[in-house]
């Protein structure tokens, strides 16, 4: 083959393998020392011991009872934005999305962009976030708001003076926050500080609001949404949110401090949208190292990999393709596979859990328009509630003590010993500690 049509057609399977995902290796992301040693990092940072001792009531041990260790509920926050809750007009579809969202997440972004909850003044959508989170909660679901502050869009009836504006501001964060105590207690406060100016903001999306922040100043108007928030709810845990990875945004988070000089946030929040191709591993590292040094956990608050064609606002209909959704899932193990491998991530938050009405139309969801669910969603969900998950049954020794190692969050013990009665309690196993669990087994009567 002549050197210029090698070329090209060097060039034309590069297209392909970025549009398809044909050439997954090509940043070696599944060859190299990161990955290669991420399964250790989990059995590390995940995983904590348990010792399980069986007593009867006069504290004797009891050697031989049977015992079963079965996780309910993941310490890590694995979880989706929740956009499409009860706003799907077919039953069938809405039930779907609800059922399959359950099955999978621990974790759910709730909406609270001003210019859509309140578009009628002093007429916010309590109602609808209320019955959210209430279903939330009853399906062991934790729930975060996002967000109270933004300049994005303009809410409608929003005056033009910047005194009134910071007020009414103010005064949303102190309403939301305490009003969905023990319902909503974790928060993405201000969204996307560090470049809170683009133009199009400023000018096209959200003049107002913008006005007033840059009046404000960005860090003083930032300051004083986090300061508000947390006299609302001392409890609450408040994240600082952001799609900016570069010193902009540790520049922004170094100065979040109040006048005594402590930090106002609880959580670092990182973006990860990556519509053009994802993210190599030592760039997830090097992120995730970056920002560990603030010794606060990290949240990575909005993840997408679409299954499509790759890019930004592409036209629509946007679809979703065979070898797009083989790519993506196969990124998915990855990513979140280097992610939870990190001691300082806590939460990974994947953005529009279905392609129905989903952000720039794009087919990022783990599940179709018609809520079937794509690879992406089958190979997390073994990953989730199968590889990462702990279910282990037991003998105890002569001790009456039984021993594992297991992945941090919720379980059940359920005791079985000849001659006692059974018995079932729930407890918390912490990673990376040494935890103790005492059962006390009575008699058969």
């Amino acid at each position: 083959m002549k050197p210029r049509l090698l070329g090209r057609a060097l060039k034309a399977l590069v297209v392909l393998c970025v549009l398809f995902g044909a050439c997954l290796p090509l940043n070696g992301e599944t060859n190299d020392d990161l990955w290669r040693s991420a399964e250790s990092r989990i059995e590390k940072y995940r995983k904590g011991d348990v010792t399980i001792t069986i007593r009867d009531k006069d504290g004797r041990p009891i050697p031989n009872a049977k015992v079963r260790l079965q996780q309910t509920k993941h310490r890590f926050l694995f979880g989706c934005n929740i956009f499409n809750w009860g706003r799907i007009e077919d039953p069938q579809l809405q039930q779907a999305y609800n059922e399959r969202f359950a099955e999978l997440f621990n974790y759910a972004t709730a909406p609270f962009y001003w210019a859509a909850y309140e578009q009628q003044r002093g007429q916010p959508n309590h109602d609808y976030t209320r019955r959210l989170a209430e279903w939330c909660q009853e399906k062991g679901i934790v729930v975060k708001g996002h967000p109270l502050a933004w300049n994005h869009a303009d809410p409608a009836w929003l005056p033009s003076d910047s005194k009134e504006i910071l007020r009414l501001q103010l005064a949303r964060i102190d309403d939301c926050v305490s009003r969905f105590r023990g319902l909503i207690e974790r928060w993405d406060v201000v969204n996307e500080v560090s470049e809170y100016d683009r133009p199009e903001f400023m000018t096209r999306r959200a003049p107002k609001m913008s006005a007033m922040w840059k009046e404000v100043g960005q860090m003083e108007f930032t300051r004083q949404c986090f300061e508000t928030a947390r006299q609302a709810n001392p409890n609450a845990t408040l994240i600082i949110n952001d799609y900016v990875t570069s010193p902009k945004f540790e520049r922004v988070i170094e100065q979040l401090v109040n006048n005594q000089g402590q930090r106002l946030y609880d959580v670092i929040g990182i973006q990860s949208h990556m519509h053009g191709g994802t993210w190599p591993n030592e760039k997830i590292w090097e992120i995730c190292e970056r920002f560990s040094r603030f010794q606060v956990p990290i949240h990575f608050t909005e993840t997408t990999i679409v299954s499509g064609q790759r890019g930004w606002e592409r036209p629509r209909p946007w679809e979703t393709t065979p070898e797009g959704e083989e790519y993506q899932a196969r990124e998915v193990v990855r990513f979140y596979t280097m992610l939870f491998s990190h001691p300082a991530v806590e939460a990974i938050t994947w953005w529009d859990f279905s392609d129905f009405r989903a952000w720039q139309g794009a087919p990022a969801g783990l599940v179709r328009r018609d809520m079937s669910p794509k690879p992406a969603y089958v190979e997390l969900h073994k990953l989730i509630k199968g590889q990462w998950w702990s279910d282990i049954t037991m003998t105890t020794d002569a001790d009456g003590h039984a021993t594992a190692r297991v992945f941090g969050g919720d379980f059940t013990v359920s005791v079985q010993a000849p001659g006692f009665s059974d018995s079932k309690q729930a407890v918390e196993i912490h990673p990376r500690k040494s935890n103790e669990v005492v059962v006390t087994l009575s008699k058969e009567s």
